[in-house]
């Protein structure tokens, strides 16, 4: 419940604003004088203000009204305020409105018009306080955006934002870390955006998708091989870790990794020694490990399919990837860096959206490959992604377009006039936000 502040001198019109805004379900509280009006701001939650400009009897110049005014003001910079005024007063409220005051109503008023134009100055408010909230979380996120937008990762959700500043956050050391999440989901990108932010920044990189090693060629590519080790083998070979010594190595795919190779690897990470096949000399190496799985680790140990001893060893710090269907808001985003330039259809963009993506990123990314070959100019519409069409999603596609559906003057005047003029009611009824609403409005020059 909306709290509302009257500060007043006359207990008459303290009763009779306080009936009025009861009976339409605010919460009032009132003061009769300027100090006891900046106790209650100071020290309650206030949604609004309405304040008289005279507090001593003999007075009516407003002065006192324009101190109080500037001092609530100070106090919250966002308070909606209405001034109560005499014709005599009418210059310093104009001055006051000119100054940041919401509206003034002269005495005695209507009831109805100041009922919806405090519901207004409610809604209004809280659209500023949202768009700063949303300002300021972006200002907060924009650095570390700017250091994933630097290695391809693109996004606009919380969950990701999440798993970006903990990437960041452990990039600066050189523990290893685990990134867990389903095929397709960015995994690699995490891992590019922990090295290209840690100090080995400039030093190797090596990735290599241990899953799809040949098992018998596993210790060759991961510790290297002396001429003649194997057939086939005519010059000495060196190893991903020989390559990446002084770097980071990222091991994809480590839940496709046979108990063999788990065995040969765990005794690397935990001494730094390694041989190459078919030699008996010792080599060292100092690597930071970066792995990534898709799979379930802990079960596949439960399971005697991956050893304990070695997860322990990859998994320091863990951060886990939700799938595409998780992070909505990351879709548009992707698509439109898929495809920079290009219009969309609001179906298209309702259907992108209901769409589970299986294949997360990759997927998307894939679609819109297709796009781009299939459809190189034009608006692009649902259909020209190829993907499969419900019936849920067409629905829910439809009644977007409807609830989306862009009003006309007559059809915003005709609601303002349902609607009584409570923004918040119009906004709903047309399925826009309080801000579109308000644009449209001004553009129609319809008041408000």
């Amino acid at each position: 419940m909306e709290k509302i502040l009257i500060v007043d001198d006359n207990p008459a019109i303290l009763d009779a604003l306080s009936l009025l805004l009861e009976i339409h379900g605010f919460q009032v509280v009132t003061a009769d004088n300027p100090f006891d009006a900046s106790q209650i701001v100071n020290y309650q939650s206030i949604s609004l203000v309405i304040q008289d400009m005279n507090f001593t009897g003999d007075t009516t110049s407003g002065e006192e009204g324009k101190s109080l005014f500037y001092q609530l003001r100070g106090l919250n910079p966002h308070l909606p305020i209405i001034l109560i005024t005499a014709w005599t007063e009418l210059e310093t409220a104009i001055e006051l409105v000119k100054a940041g005051a919401s509206d003034y109503i002269a005495k005695p008023w209507d009831d109805q018009k100041l009922v919806t134009t405090i519901h207004n100055l409610i809604e209004l408010s809280k659209a500023k306080q949202d768009s700063d909230k949303i300002a300021r979380q972006q200002s907060v996120m924009q650095p570390s955006k700017d250091n994933a937008n630097a290695v391809g990762l693109i996004y606009e959700s919380a969950q990701m934002q999440r798993v970006v500043d903990m990437a960041l956050q452990v990039a600066t050391s050189d523990i290893s870390v685990l990134i867990t999440g389903p095929n397709g989901s960015g995994k690699e990108k995490i891992a590019e955006l922990i090295q290209a932010n840690s100090k080995l920044a400039d030093a190797p990189f090596i990735k290599v998708n241990v899953g799809a090693l040949p098992s018998d060629l596993i210790e060759a590519e991961l510790f290297g091989a002396e001429a003649g080790a194997f057939t086939g083998a005519t010059k000495t070979r060196i190893g991903r870790f020989e390559a990446a010594n002084g770097g980071t190595l990222f091991l994809d795919e480590m839940g496709n990794l046979p108990l063999s190779g788990q065995a040969k690897l765990l005794r690397v990470l935990q001494t730094g020694e390694y041989e190459r096949l078919g030699s008996v000399v010792t080599h060292h190496t100092q690597v930071r490990v970066i792995s990534a799985t898709n799979t379930h680790l802990l079960n596949d140990i439960r399971e005697g399919h991956f050893r304990e001893d070695l997860y322990y060893r990859l998994n320091v710090i863990e951060l886990n990837l939700p799938p595409l269907s998780d992070r909505p808001d990351d879709i548009l985003p992707l698509v439109k860096h898929f495809l920079p330039k290009r219009d969309f259809s609001l179906e298209a963009e309702q259907h992108l959206k209901n769409h589970t993506w299986p294949g997360n990123v990759r997927e998307l990314e894939n679609a819109c490959k297709r796009v781009a070959v299939l459809k190189p100019h034009g608006i692009i519409e649902a259909t020209d992604f190829g993907l499969q069409l419900n019936v849920a999603a067409m629905a829910s596609t439809q009644s977007a377009k409807t609830a989306q559906k862009e009003p006309n003057k007559a059809e915003l005047e005709a609601a303002m006039r349902e609607y009584q003029g409570v923004i918040a009611k119009v906004a709903r009824h047309f399925g826009l936000t309080r801000q579109a609403l308000y644009r449209r409005l001004q553009k129609f020059e319809i008041d408000y």
